[in-house]
C-alpha cells in the first residue's frame, strides 16, 4: 500500500511517499538527489528490497523540489527540513529508524542521523568530492554519522569512492554516480543489511 501527504516543515511543505511493507519491523527513510526526485531508479529499487525485508519505506521530497525549484536548498535548511519529517512522520512506526538518500540525501542522512535518532544509514552514491576536486571533501559527514553505514557506490563514480571504515560497509557496482547497472545487487545488499537491523 502506498500513501502520500504533505509534511510542514519550517522550510516549507515537503511530500512523504509512504510504501509499506506487509508486517513492518522498521521505517526507512530515503531522501532525492540535489536535482532528482524520489523516482531514482536506485531509490525505487531500495524501496523495493526494504519493503521485502520488512521495512516501510518513506520517500521523502524536500521543500524546495515540492515547491517545483530545481536548484538546492542550503545544506542547513536540507537538515532543518528533514528533522521536520522525520518528527512527524516517526510516531507509530516500531522497530529500528534508518535514515537515508542519494547523493545529496545521503549527505543530509549522515548529518543529521544522531539528532534523527537513528539506528543506521543507508548511502547510495555518496558523493565524497566535487568532480574533479578531491580536495573539496565531504568525507567527514559520513565519518561523523555516529551509526552503521552501508554505503552503494558505482566504481567509476566522478565524486569519488568512499572506503570501509568503522561501522561502515562500502558495496561497490559496475558503473557510475547514476547507479543505473546491477540493480540485482544493489536490491540484494540493502535487503541483507537492513535484515540484520533487525535480528
Amino acid at each position: 500500500m502506498t500513501a502520500a501527504r504533505e509534511v510542514d516543515t519550517p522550510r516549507g511543505p515537503a511530500r512523504v511517499t509512504l510504501h509499506r511493507a506487509g508486517s513492518p519491523r522498521g521505517l526507512l527513510l530515503l531522501g532525492h538527489g540535489a536535482g532528482g526526485g524520489v523516482d531514482a531508479p536506485d531509490l525505487v529499487t531500495a524501496t523495493a528490497a526494504a519493503t521485502a525485508a520488512g521495512f516501510d519505506v518513506g520517500l521523502v521530497e524536500q521543500p524546495y523540489r515540492v515547491s517545483g525549484r530545481r536548484a538546492p536548498a542550503p545544506a542547513g535548511h536540507l537538515d532543518e527540513a528533514w528533522l521536520a519529517v522525520v518528527a512527524a512522520v516517526r510516531p507509530g512506526h516500531d522497530g529500528p529508524l534508518v535514515v537515508g538518500g542519494r547523493s545529496s540525501g545521503a549527505r543530509v542522512a549522515c548529518r543529521t542521523a544522531t539528532t534523527a535518532g537513528a539506528a543506521a544509514v543507508l548511502c547510495l552514491a555518496f558523493p565524497v568530492h566535487p568532480p574533479g576536486r578531491p580536495e573539496r571533501t565531504r568525507a567527514p559527514e559520513l565519518e561523523a554519522a555516529g551509526v552503521p553505514v552501508l554505503v552503494v557506490q558505482g566504481r567509476s563514480d566522478r565524486f569519488g569512492v568512499p572506503g570501509d571504515g568503522p561501522d561502515r560497509r562500502v558495496v561497490l557496482l559496475d558503473g557510475d554516480h547514476g547507479l543505473t547497472k546491477q540493480h540485482d545487487l544493489l536490491g540484494s545488499a540493502v535487503g541483507e543489511w537492513l535484515a540484520t537491523l533487525t535480528r
